[in-house]
């Protein structure tokens, strides 16, 4: 590992005015730490945020903040999380394993790098390391790779389970810019698909922190599912995953959420899906269609073509899931 300076700012202003091109702040370090000692990432300074950034939980009257160094265990049990947005808190508690989500803030959540094997190894060719040097998982070994919105530069898929839940929940990203100025983006624009620029990840402006996470009051609390499908049943990134949620009324879908993981570069809304729920009913018939509406957009890649309808499946599963997994 590279040698770094270390720092504590006391305050954001301070945080903001240390931050250079070449520092990183570091808050629960659960990915950054590991780039760091397989050299992918080599900043020359760390600024730790941990006592800087809003570590609290809030309900307002129109939905709930988290602040940005709310550890992932601390949302996934919180009670108030558990009984007006519980989608999000079964979504946490499949990610990872309880040691990294013990350490994990929600700000640092939003920020891991999208990867894949071939962005760990510094002996094959990946953009997200060096833009240019190609992208070896594109005929190479694809079979965790997206099956949409990738690009000949990367077909990575973003790693977050927690991040799924809030694309589906409409949530929003609060932001402190370098300049002092705030900025609160949707959470649906916060990451960034590859394009021909696949080393950004995200559209948070250089050196800028995330103070908190909004989620608003929703109709989703009773009616959610979280699926998750992977290789094993802990510890693995999902080769599938989908967040669900319905709002019902007697038998009818006043409004649907679809969202997943493990399909593109970013949290993918399945939004033409939602649209063809919204005002039918909750039957098998109805599910299938918007699982085959979601599935018809995608692109498999070489080798991950068995996506396609493990994605369908885990649509209708969920869908059904939600008319019994009641909070």
């Amino acid at each position: 590992m590279k040698p770094f300076e270390y720092t504590k700012p006391k305050t954001v202003r301070e945080a903001l005015s240390s931050a250079t091109r070449h520092s990183h702040y570091i808050a629960g370090g659960t990915n950054l730490v590991d780039l760091m000692k397989k050299e992918i990432d080599e900043p020359d300074k760390l600024l730790d945020i941990t006592n800087t950034l809003p570590d609290q939980i809030e309900v307002k009257d129109n939905g709930v903040v988290i602040g940005a160094m709310v550890r992932n265990t601390a949302i996934a049990v919180n009670k108030i999380i558990l009984e007006s947005w519980p989608l999000l808190s079964k979504a946490i508690l499949k990610g990872a394993s309880p040691q990294i989500r013990n350490m994990a803030s929600a700000g640092g959540n939003l920020l891991q790098r999208t990867r894949c094997p071939y962005f760990y190894d510094l002996t094959l060719p990946c953009n997200k390391r060096k833009n240019g040097s190609g992208c070896g998982a594109l005929k190479g070994n694809n079979r965790m790779g997206a099956i949409i919105g990738y690009s000949d530069a990367c077909v990575a898929v973003h790693p977050s389970d927690m991040c799924v839940a809030l694309a589906a929940l409409d949530a929003k990203v609060n932001i402190q810019k370098a300049d002092g100025s705030e900025e609160t983006m949707n959470f649906l624009d916060f990451h960034r698909l590859p394009g021909t620029n696949p080393e950004k990840d995200n559209n948070l402006p250089e050196n800028a922190l995330i103070t908190s996470i909004f989620v608003p009051k929703n109709n989703f609390s009773k009616h959610f599912e979280y699926l998750k499908l992977r290789d094993r049943e802990s510890y693995a990134f999902a080769l599938v995953s989908v967040a669900a949620a319905l709002d019902m009324d007697g038998n009818q879908i006043s409004e649907a959420r679809l969202a997943s993981g493990g399909v593109a570069h970013k949290p993918w809304r399945w939004t033409k899906a939602e649209d063809f729920l919204k005002g039918k009913q909750a039957t098998a018939e109805n599910f299938a269609e918007a699982a085959r509406i979601a599935a018809e957009d995608t692109a498999p890649l070489s080798t991950n073509a068995f996506k396609v309808p493990l994605l369908k499946g885990a649509i209708e599963t969920a869908l059904h899931t939600c008319l019994t997994n009641k909070a």
